[in-house]
């Protein structure tokens, strides 16, 4: 089979997925492209759906709510966003980069609400987070990595290297990347990268890497995200710790994360889309990083490794996973 019968095939596969748009009076249409199904971006869309219902827009009732997912794939994204666009909705939302950049190149006309979008400024979705484009504005979910890179310190105060696998594909995890060699430099220690283009890449990649560094980084790259369980037993084999940047890791392994409330991101986001919807301008929405972030500690992955968690780590976290 050639690769267009492939993307066709899969595309096909994620529409059956998608709620079909129907002509009825009175009932607003959202559209919801995602790139690829994980706990944080699917955390994202149940938010959106909440928050629009309490707001008063309710699937069912006075909501259509379609919704695809690209399956990882940037092409299947595409072909989502043409599909959606035809079809013709009140807003469009993009869950992640790679989703967002599709619908945003697909129409200039149609409101574009992104979310969960590391950079969107690098990924050239608007030019500026203050004034957004005609048609785009939405939340960032800017890692704080450099807190990231304290908090792995805090927890092995001797160590001298962080490792971390990314995609180098995906506009958001290059920003994350290099806001890590930053943090990184100005803690005095050594990153160990490890790329992977595909899941199935990243368990083997984060092999090499947890062979050459004292902990690994999980960046909030789809990529990575959507293999999690690979790169957690990878780091597990090597006696390594994963430090997470989303604390939806934790559950998959994690020792500690610092990261957005994934759902409550959602819920923000809902905010954009039912103000398009009462017939705000795009341009009275500005772009913002989305508020909120919560510490997480799992003490039985910790233990598994022989570490002990400092107690001020265990003070100032929002959870503790026994």
């Amino acid at each position: 089979m050639n690769v267009s019968k492939l993307l066709l095939s899969a595309c096909c596969a994620a529409t059956l997925l998608s709620t079909p748009f129907t002509a009825m009076a009175d009932t607003a249409k959202v559209a919801v492209s995602q790139i690829v199904e994980h706990p944080a971006l699917d955390a994202t869309r149940q938010g959106l759906l909440d928050g629009l219902k309490a707001k008063g827009y309710e699937q069912g009732k006075n909501l259509e709510f379609a919704y695809q997912t690209a399956q990882g794939n940037p092409a299947i994204a595409v072909q989502i966003a043409r599909q959606f666009v035809g079809e013709k909705p009140d807003v469009l939302v993009g869950i992640a980069t790679p989703s967002a950049q599709a619908l945003v190149a697909a129409t200039k006309s149609i409101p574009v609400v992104f979310t969960a979008v590391t950079d969107p400024v690098g990924a050239k979705l608007i030019k500026d987070m203050e004034k957004p484009n005609a048609n785009v504005t939405g939340l960032s979910d800017l890692s704080p990595v450099a807190q990231h890179v304290a908090l792995a310190k805090e927890l092995l105060p001797n160590m001298t290297s962080i490792g971390v696998v990314y995609n180098p594909g995906e506009a958001n995890a290059v920003a994350l990347v290099e806001l890590l060699r930053e943090a990184a430099d100005a803690q005095g220690l050594k990153v160990v990268e490890g790329t992977a283009l595909k899941s199935a890449d990243v368990q083997s990649a984060a092999q090499i890497v947890a062979s050459q560094a004292d902990a690994i980084y999980a960046p909030t790259d789809n990529t990575v995200a959507s293999a999690i369980d690979g790169l957690v037993g990878a780091a597990n084999q090597a006696k390594k710790p994963v430090i997470g940047g989303a604390t939806s890791y934790i559950p998959n392994g994690a020792v500690a994360a610092l990261g957005f409330d994934y759902y409550q991101i959602g819920v923000q986001t809902a905010d954009y889309v039912a103000a398009l919807l009462n017939g705000e301008q795009v341009s009275a929405l500005p772009a913002k990083v989305a508020v909120g972030s919560d510490l997480a500690i799992n003490l039985k992955a910790a233990q598994k490794l022989g570490l002990e968690v400092p107690q001020a780590l265990l003070d100032r976290a929002t959870t503790v996973e026994k």
